[in-house]
């Protein structure tokens, strides 16, 4: 019967004092005070409230090899990347795999596969795809509601599925980047329950005024924190954090535990931060996630430095499943599973003709996911329209992934990609292929090279390309988390060598194919203004 004596952070009763807790298999048995304890300091386990596993290009039981280190315990886990390239069947890929190892991800049903109509994705789930993932006791949620114009029209299809979680007793998720006032309000009346997607302080207040539950997003690209911080202590019990989309390399450096180190940082209360990190997520979603009270599953964390969250062990269901420094648990044998078509393409097909004295191009933002749009005249040669150095103007291209194509060309601003392209797979929502750079040559290089691979991201410069495979689903590799790392900042490196100081590179341009998140992106089909929510052309 393990016991583990130190100083126990209370969350639930607001309280800290020496104790020791013992354990009986899976659960807490007892816990009692006791004034002779190591200097240490015990805690219920941090959660994700809200991430998409995929975008880490790990799979999960792989994530979790790298998350335990940093104190997650569980995940309130989308599974739409994959789902919009394989479907149910990617759906059942993560659950199977998630089960494998003891980090706790609790899934949700992706609720807009296809995210639009504006793209071509590898799959559809319906209505009744829906109400079947809901029947089953591992489906936690209905995942994030991005179809908010569809939301407020009440259309009929969108509306069963909220109802469809909601009879169930399961929470649905929001997406509703931007909506304030009455139009808050009336997504927040549908049933909506949570929203990850605010990126100013009155919009969240909004949003909270009416009932919602705001989960601050600190992720590798998406970067809300700062805007949204001062709500913590405006609206305690009302606030989660999340990371949404963690690339490999800062996984390895940290995960919740950078965001609670931050947050007492700033002078936040220590029992406000916590309950945002633990006792929120799992009350909302009802997770089977213990919160240090006897009767409780055995999760915890083991912390040796409270300001910088250093985490020592972590605990799950009664087994350390990280201590001294190493995962005590192993990586199960994956077998892949994909949804890509493979074709060359060739320099002219990236090539733009018109006689059009402005083309409308994205303003890419560093560290946000939002994007801006300016139209501007380009530089002509040969009757082709070029990008344009000066102006930092590199071409942007999105090749269908699942049937042969004529590639969607159109022009990006501030990524500094010069005399080479980069490539990715992930691409958000449909992950086709999304490619920058400085010519079609180098653009169509860089293409193929991800089109032999079966997916994953590349670069290209002259005399020199490198690509990390992603087989599984073309969005997650098979390799371990470290060998994945080294891979992206290779990559990240050699984005830089060409002229970007994007942080994030990789995951910044996955975005720019996000149709729901405004303003222009681009699709398989054509430049997409997601203000209007229409093609531009």
């Amino acid at each position: 019967m393990p016991e583990i004596r130190g100083i126990i952070v209370d969350v639930v009763n607001r309280t800290m004092f020496g104790g020791v807790i013992s354990t009986d298999g899976k659960r807490i048995r007892e816990i009692r005070e006791e004034e002779d304890v190591p200097q240490q300091y015990i805690l219920p386990g941090f959660v994700d409230s809200h991430i998409h596993i995929e975008s880490s290009m790990l799979v999960p039981s792989e994530f979790a090899r790298l998350a335990v280190r940093h104190g997650t315990v569980a995940t309130v886990s989308d599974p739409h990347e994959i789902a919009n390239v394989c479907g149910m069947e990617g759906v059942a890929f993560m659950i199977q795999n998630a089960g494998q190892v003891p980090l706790k991800c609790y899934f949700g049903a992706p609720a807009c596969v296809p995210a639009t109509p504006f793209e071509t994705a590898g799959a559809r789930i319906d209505l009744a795809d829906i109400e079947t993932l809901l029947e089953r006791d591992d489906i936690h949620y209905l995942a994030e509601m991005m179809n908010w114009p569809g939301v407020l029209k009440r259309d009929p299809e969108v509306m069963a599925k909220i109802e469809a979680a909601r009879k169930r007793g399961k929470p649905v998720d929001g997406h509703a980047p931007g909506l304030k006032g009455d139009k808050a309000a009336d997504y927040a009346s549908a049933g909506i329950s949570t929203d990850h997607e605010c990126y100013t302080k009155e919009e969240a207040i909004d949003k909270l005024k009416n009932g919602m539950l705001i989960a601050i997003r600190e992720g590798s690209a998406a970067r809300n924190y700062e805007a949204l911080i001062p709500l913590l202590a405006d609206y305690p019990g009302k606030i989660m954090f999340c990371s949404d989309d963690k690339h490999p390399d800062d996984l390895i450096k940290g995960h919740m535990n950078d965001i609670a180190a931050r947050t007492l940082a700033r002078g936040h209360d220590l029992f406000d931060t916590l309950h945002a990190l633990s006792v929120l997520p799992v009350r909302h979603y009802n997770l089977d996630m213990g919160l240090l009270q006897p009767g409780d599953p055995a999760d915890f964390v083991v912390v040796s430095d409270m300001e910088k969250m250093r985490v020592e062990q972590t605990w799950i269901d009664g087994t350390p499943v990280f201590s001294d420094n190493q995962v005590h648990f192993p990586q199960p044998k994956i077998k892949p599973i994909n949804n890509f078509r493979s074709y060359s393409c060739m320099p002219d097909d990236f090539r733009v003709t018109s006689d059009k004295e402005k083309y409308p191009v994205i303003l890419a933002r560093d560290g946000e996911i939002i994007t801006g749009m300016e139209w501007a005249a380009l530089p002509r040669l040969n009757g082709r329209v070029l990008p344009d150095s000066r102006r930092d103007i590199q071409k942007i291209a999105v090749v269908n992934r699942y049937k042969k194509a004529k590639p969607s060309v159109g022009f990006i601003r501030n990524f500094g990609i010069r005399n080479g392209a980069i490539a990715s797979s992930v691409a958000h929502d449909s992950h086709n292929i999304i490619a920058i750079g400085s010519t079609d040559g180098h653009i169509s290089e860089v293409v193929n090279l991800i089109m032999d691979h079966g997916g994953g991201i590349a670069a290209v410069m002259p005399g020199r390309s490198e690509v990390l495979p992603l087989p599984v689903a073309g969005i997650m590799s098979d390799q371990p988390g470290a060998v994945v790392a080294a891979g992206y900042e290779k990559l990240s490196k050699m984005a830089r060598e060409m002229g970007s100081d994007i942080q994030a590179p990789y995951m910044l341009i996955s975005f720019m194919a996000l149709l729901v998140i405004q303003r222009l992106k681009i699709s398989d089909k054509g430049m997409f203004d997601g203000e209007k929510f229409e093609f531009i052309y």
